[in-house]
């Protein structure tokens, strides 16, 4: 297990283009204070809907890594900005040297506030973890996120990736849970799998490719992908 020492991720989702989101929108996040790397991901099945969808889908993402010192911008029109600060439990998984080229971002909340406790226990010790014993292939590292605001998504799991095809992994990902608890019917597989069984309601999901990342400052974390 590595914890990852990002003490904050700031998201921006929309129909946005990449190109003026590299020579404009990164560069006046990078000038902030507080931001130590900005990246800029292609969302992989813009509009999916085999998943529940709280908010408005986007074409990118922005993901700005930032320290405790940052004060979100105004958003940008048309767009959805959450801005998330680490949870007081690890990250889980093994950083693997390579690239991170591709992401899953999960945006999960309780029910209600009695689902709190047992929405991150079920996170955290059984979603998670097992994800990470089970060396899904092309997911590296998966560290949990809440939001710094009184809004949805309580919760962020943030998923690393290596692979050059990230939806396929994603989707690669039941068939193999499935393999490691003995299928797909058992007990521990559907206790792993049933967010609404822990108090949880997704509010998003999808995956992204790297499309490109700003210089890093000095001193930052070099988190998601040392190199793009």
């Amino acid at each position: 297990m590595e914890d990852r020492i990002t003490t904050g991720l700031y998201l921006e989702l929309g129909d946005l283009d990449p190109d003026h989101y590299a020579m404009r929108r990164a560069p006046e996040l990078l000038a902030r204070p507080g931001v130590e790397r900005v990246t800029w991901w292609e969302n992989n099945v813009p509009g999916r809907t085999e998943l529940p969808m709280a908010i408005d889908d986007g074409t990118l993402l922005g993901v700005a890594e930032v320290d405790a010192s940052f004060a979100p911008p105004d958003p940008l029109p048309r767009t959805t900005a959450r801005h998330f600060r680490l949870f007081s439990r690890p990250s889980q998984g093994i950083l693997s040297g390579t690239p991170t080229t591709g992401l899953l971002v999960v945006w999960i909340s309780p029910r209600s506030a009695e689902h709190v406790r047992a929405l991150r226990d079920w996170g955290d010790f059984v979603h998670i973890r097992h994800i990470a014993a089970a060396s899904i292939p092309g997911f590296t590292h998966v560290t949990p996120y809440e939001n710094t605001a009184a809004t949805d998504p309580r919760y962020m799991h943030f998923y690393e990736l290596d692979s050059d095809d990230p939806e396929a992994s994603y989707l690669g990902m039941a068939r193999h849970m499935a393999k490691y608890f003995a299928g797909s019917h058992t007990e521990a597989f559907e206790t792993w799998a049933d967010w609404e069984a822990a108090g949880g309601q997704v509010i998003y999901c999808n995956t992204f490719r790297l499309l490109g990342a700003s210089p890093a400052r000095i001193g930052a974390s070099g988190r998601p992908g040392t190199e793009p």
